[in-house]
């Protein structure tokens, strides 16, 4: 009986795309949250539930099919270590919705806005240079998305630090710029959970080449 591995190699390839793909729609939609202040609308934080839910799953079958597959099309630490990664921006980007939401936060905020505007750019960074693994003839173009991840970061961090320096500033209440710092904060660890998900595609070109 002969057995082929290159179908299960295109699902790697198929799965990481579709993880990805969830990660924008997560994105997405939190910058559709933040921009229409919709924290106690149902059905707006059943559909994040419903995109983290189903980020869970990919990550499941990614991990399933590690442990199935002889061949892999690169490394199997890689395989598991940038489907956990993306797995985490999801899973953060749903934590800081909830978090609005426990916070009962009221009120658009245009910082978080500009957040979720830079978070946005980000993760579809991060989804095109996934896609981009499935051939790496593309190798330079993937490494200049990458570029443009670790730079979105540094302008996450700047933000971060001009908002706490805004919200310190203005804000007299304690609870509120708790609050805020956390979110803020959140805000800025999707950006540099995208930069871990570039630094692990940028080694899986080296490995590769």
């Amino acid at each position: 009986m002969r057995f082929s591995f290159l179908p299960q190699e295109h699902n790697f390839f198929d799965l990481f795309e579709k993880q990805a793909g969830c990660a924008v729609d997560a994105a997405t939609h939190f910058k559709e949250v933040v921009s229409k202040n919709n924290l106690e609308d149902e059905a707006s934080l059943k559909k994040m539930h419903d995109i983290e839910h189903q980020g869970d799953d990919v990550t499941h079958e990614i991990l399933s099919r590690l442990n199935k597959t002889f061949i892999t099309p690169f490394d199997r630490e890689d395989i598991h270590t940038l489907a956990k990664e993306l797995d985490d921006v999801i899973d953060m980007i749903y934590t800081i919705t909830n978090r609005l939401r426990v916070y009962k936060i009221s009120g658009p905020d245009q910082n978080l806005l500009k957040f979720a505007t830079i978070i946005e750019e980000s993760v579809r960074a991060v989804a095109c240079a996934v896609k981009g693994l499935r051939n790496l003839k593309n190798a330079k173009s993937i490494g200049e998305t990458c570029v443009e991840i670790n730079r979105l970061e540094n302008v996450g961090d700047s933000m971060r630090d001009s908002m706490f320096a805004e919200l310190f500033a203005k804000e007299k209440d304690a609870i509120a710029i708790i609050k805020w710092k956390e979110i803020y904060q959140d805000a800025e660890t999707v950006l540099d959970i995208c930069e871990d998900v570039a630094h692990i595609v940028q080694s899986i070109l080296v490995k590769q080449a």
